[in-house]
């Protein structure tokens, strides 16, 4: 399979069934003692797992500022070695030469290095020796409790194995969908856990994912699990080969847990897929804050996932609004990066002039932790060479809650109250009220709140359609000649209708598909066709919109509850520019929205091409102001 692929697949097992109970066997260590006591008692660190003091990966420097300014040793991380030789430094004044090496560690600027001074650079070691909780936990959460020998990644792993056999199949409510967030868990992830343990134990935290466990929408070819693309009719397509993003994550370290569910072939947004069940029929993702709601799509089956606490971190795709309708719709953050950051070979592909594949996540430090392992040039996915020199040693560089000071943000009054410009429209009281309050936050971050009067061909840009129908069959057939397992059998759009496995009430949509022909592909997709020049056309104009008003990004709401804002999402994908969608607040009684009391609104951010440092920076910025994420209650640890 794949002989046309030059990247050597990592070992591959047998395809994994389709997801099955796991035993519930959840244990930890606990490190017997705490850095500060020890510093307070002995000025020098012998906990009884150690933090990391040596790194085998380039990519350990990849930590927020915080993490890694005071480092004293020059492995780009705070560990027992910083604190070592800051110990044999204590006493020293700022008039000794070697003041210019430790004079940073200096947190109360007295002129002398204390024991105070050794406490304040411990809280730079990414370690905690405190009771881990995996609900919420975040890359950082994780990482310092395996750090401090708290927890492993086998013991993280396990647990959220053990969440998903106790939630993901079975409703909460009578008459509710159950999750339904995950087709496949990998039958090798605990191995995979186990070698992460082992690597940490001999070099310490080599990558902020070393042992995360890690969701991928069921669209990513991997070679320990099938890649349905929510199909049953690919329901034993075991790819010899991973895609290029999940080669990323598995390089470093992180654990591909399992295959999240989508919206079959990633069409729609309500995240309907066909993937192991009874020849036709089919079965919906629900939200883990209202199971009677639709979770989004098409990447809904992340999108639950990730908000339920069922993976540490997840990734999907986004044509016109597959990232950002889950990710809003389940209070998380979402990042639809710049067609071009990352490469799309082996994943399966809808429309390649707007597909791309990003993270989603609970924090806006995860996303920039996932973003860093996926970012990258593949010979495999030419419009990658866009990116040399354009992409930061890490994006958790640019997170900062200051990064919004000073700023200038711009936003299209009509993108929160389409009724200006369409008499027919109807404006969401959830969006109008939580628009005014989080300006509100912009500006008390110090932000330059704008509003933009666009130019004409503005409509333009946000009217063009998706590629998803001229498209598909094309970019799919180039998938199945280099990626499908050739031992499936449904090996086209007609091969995939006669089989006849698949979401039912969509065969007239792969019938309108299968008769679209190379003629009106090229019209449409060619070099010079009508969608070729509208988007070229479209990124040019926002830019210029961007330039005009000296605007460092662009805001508009992702999605109103359970619902969408006019034609918002397009801008990015009809641009091909970035953006980063965040949460901003819940639905009240006040909204008069019910029966969605408590569904969720998010605010995107939109910036030039390759800006998602910026971008993730003002998310963060905003993240920290609001916290405004809510934990699902439907779903809690298990006991």
């Amino acid at each position: 399979m794949n002989t046309d692929r030059t990247r050597l697949a990592a070992s591959a097992s047998a395809p994994s069934p389709k997801k099955k109970a796991m035993k519930t066997t959840t244990t930890r260590t606990i490190a017997a003692a705490a850095v500060l006591g020890a510093i307070a008692a002995t000025t020098a660190i012998s906990p009884a797992f150690a933090a990391p003091t040596a790194t085998a990966a380039s990519d350990a420097a990849m930590l927020a500022p915080y993490y890694t300014e005071l480092d004293v040793t020059g492995d780009q991380q705070v560990t027992t070695a910083d604190l070592d030789a800051a110990s044999a430094q204590l006493g020293l004044t700022s008039t000794a030469p070697e003041w210019t090496t430790f004079g940073k560690l200096d947190s109360d600027a007295n002129g002398t290095l204390t024991v105070a001074d050794l406490a304040a650079l411990s809280q730079r070691m990414i370690y905690d020796d405190g009771p881990f909780e995996l609900i919420e936990a975040s890359v950082i959460d994780m990482q310092a409790a395996m750090n401090a020998g708290v927890t492993t990644s086998v013991a993280i792993t396990q647990a959220y194995l053990d969440r998903i056999a106790a939630y993901d199949d079975t409703p909460v409510a009578v008459g509710q969908r159950a999750l339904n967030s995950v087709i496949t868990t990998s039958t090798v992830a605990l191995d995979a856990a186990a070698a992460a343990d082992a690597a940490r134990a001999e070099n310490g935290m080599t990558s902020m994912l070393l042992g995360v466990p890690v969701a991928v929408k069921d669209n990513y070819d991997t070679v320990d699990m099938v890649t349905t693309a929510g199909c049953g009719c690919w329901n034993d397509n075991q790819t010899a080969t991973d895609a290029h993003m999940v080669e990323g994550l598995r390089a470093r370290g992180a654990v591909i847990l399992a295959k999240a569910s989508l919206d079959e072939f990633a069409f729609g947004f309500e995240s309907q897929f066909s993937s192991f069940q009874k020849p036709g029929t089919s079965v919906f993702v629900a939200s883990p804050y209202n199971t009677a709601q639709t979770a989004g799509g098409s990447s809904g089956g992340t999108g639950a996932a990730i908000s339920a606490n069922l993976a540490g971190i997840g990734f999907g795709t986004d044509t016109g609004g597959s990232i950002r309708v889950p990710s809003s719709y389940n209070q998380l953050v979402g990042v639809r990066p710049t067609v071009g950051l990352a490469s799309r070979d082996g994943i399966v592909p809808l429309a390649l002039t707007q597909d791309t594949g990003g993270p989603m996540t609970r924090t806006v430090l995860d996303a920039a932790v996932a973003l860093d392992a996926v970012a990258g040039v593949d010979p495999a996915d030419a419009v990658t060479q866009r990116q040399t020199g354009l992409v930061p040693e890490s994006y958790t560089s640019s997170l900062s809650d200051t990064a919004l000071e000073g700023k200038r943000i711009g936003y299209v009054a009509a993108m929160f109250d389409p009724s200006l410009t369409n008499p027919r429209a109807t404006a969401n009281a959830t969006v109008l009220r939580e628009w005014a309050e989080t300006r509100a936050v912009l500006e008390a971050q110090g932000a330059t709140v704008v509003e933009i009067t666009p130019p004409a061909a503005f409509a333009n840009v946000l009217n063009e359609g998706s590629g998803s129908t001229n498209e598909f069959k094309h970019d799919l057939d180039q998938y199945i000649a280099t990626h499908l397992d050739p031992d499936v059998t449904a090996r086209s759009l007609e091969g995939i209708l006669a089989n006849g496995n698949f979401v039912p009430s969509r065969a007239t949509t792969y019938t309108t598909r299968n008769a679209v022909t190379p003629e009106t592909y090229q019209a449409w997709a060619g070099p010079t066709g009508t969608h070729t020049t509208q988007l070229a056309a479209g990124k040019v104009l926002v830019t210029q919109m961007l330039d005009g008003q000296n605007l460092d990004a662009m805001v508009y709401p992702s999605a109103a509850p359970y619902g969408t804002v006019a034609t918002n999402l397009r801008l990015s994908p009809n641009t091909g520019m970035p953006a980063v969608t965040v949460p901003m607040g819940q639905a009240t009684d006040a909204d008069g929205t019910t029966p969605i009391i408590g569904a969720n609104v998010n605010l995107e951010f939109l910036g030039r091409d390759f800006t998602e440092g910026t971008l993730l920076g003002f998310a963060y910025d905003f993240e920290q102001a609001t916290h405004a994420r809510t934990t699902p209650t439907l779903f809690p640890a298990l006991g």
